[in-house]
């Protein structure tokens, strides 16, 4: 009998349990069993319960998007990015544009890129601003450029790179890293190169220009003009410069050189330098004529053996073009002879 009565107890006694759910100010269970806990999640203001889909083998399962690795798994995993782009659409010599493929992944989804030179046996990553180290950082789609990308920068030349992405989202399980995908940065480049002609042609050396004569009191332009060739992929752009090895036209025969000076021929009453006509490129750039080489109407630059900046360009250029005219007047006291002449030396540096 008091058996009995200890086992009627006991029966009670789980009845009133289940019959009383847990409860606090925070949170409240409606239902609760034994077993994986289904294969959804339950929200509310103060809680967030997830289901979990048990322990699994010690053999580690993976799909196009999905790894899961033996132990205990949550339901609810983040998606393995599929292979970002990677490309180096401007022949560029240290940088390279990566664009991640979120797949399906909401939209507070993190993301973190790993960077390699030797097929991940060394592991770097990109880092906030866009250079590459040894911490791993995770950065939403959007942070990370969105569908536009961004340059991955202060790489080395002509070496070919791997990056691959892996995903984290809210408190859910970050994933292995996704496919890789690789680009190649080029050598450092700069291509220059002068023509002489009346008319925008390619001419081999030797380089000469010419004047049919110089009457005194007129400004007479040269019959040829110097055409400047300019590609570079360098970061800065590149500059050409100019000088002259007489300082002016110089008769050796008579000792006597028209001076060059940056002026107006058309009021001075003898001169000589160089006037830049036209720029054009094929992409970026732009290439720009320098002052005092830019000037209009009879307007020159000074020629001299001071290295002077004739045309630049501040970011990398694709056929980059210019014309240039020498441009000299004689006076009245100006001794006239047939040996006039001056040798100038063009010149281009990249910005790298």
């Amino acid at each position: 009998m008091n058996l009995f009565q200890s086992l009627t107890k006991f029966t009670l006694l789980t009845t009133v349990l289940f019959a009383a759910m847990p409860a606090s100010s925070s949170y409240k269970l409606n239902n609760y069993n034994y077993g994986s806990g289904g294969t959804g999640s339950s929200t509310s203001t103060n809680y967030s319960l997830n289901a979990t889909t048990g322990e699994t083998s010690n053999v580690q399962s993976s799909s196009t998007n999905y790894s899961v690795r033996s132990g205990n798994n949550n339901t609810q995993q983040a998606i393995v990015p599929v292979a970002p782009t990677f490309t180096n659409p401007a022949n560029y010599y240290n940088k390279l544009k990566f664009v991640i493929n979120p797949g399906a992944s909401p939209s507070d989804t993190k993301f973190s890129i790993a960077i390699s030179t030797d097929n991940f046996v060394t592991t770097q990553y990109i880092q906030i601003d866009n250079t590459v180290g040894n911490t791993k950082v995770y950065q939403t789609f959007a942070t990370w450029g969105g569908a536009s990308g961004q340059l991955v920068v202060g790489l080395t030349p002509s070496t070919t790179y791997k990056i691959k992405a892996n995903a984290i989202q809210g408190n859910f399980t970050e994933t292995e890293y996704g496919p890789t995908a690789s680009s190649a940065t080029v050598a450092p480049s700069i291509t220059f190169d002068i023509d002489t002609a009346a008319a925008d042609i390619e001419t081999s050396p030797p380089y000469s220009v010419s004047f049919t004569s110089l009457l005194p009191g007129t400004v007479v332009g040269s019959t040829e003009k110097i055409w400047v060739d300019l590609d570079t992929n360098a970061e800065s752009g590149a500059g050409v410069f100019i000088s002259s090895l007489n300082g002016g036209l110089r008769s050796a025969r008579l000792s006597y050189t028209i001076t060059s000076a940056t002026a107006d021929l058309a009021s001075a009453s003898s001169g000589y330098g160089a006037q830049g006509l036209s720029v054009t490129q094929t992409s970026g750039g732009p290439l720009a004529l320098s002052s005092p080489y830019n000037g209009a109407g009879q307007n020159v630059g000074i020629l001299n053996s001071t290295i002077r900046q004739l045309l630049a360009s501040t970011l990398p250029i694709t056929a980059g073009r210019a014309s240039v005219q020498i441009k000299a007047k004689a006076s009245i006291a100006t001794p006239s002879s047939s040996d006039y002449g001056d040798t100038l030396t063009i010149t281009t540096a990249g910005l790298f």
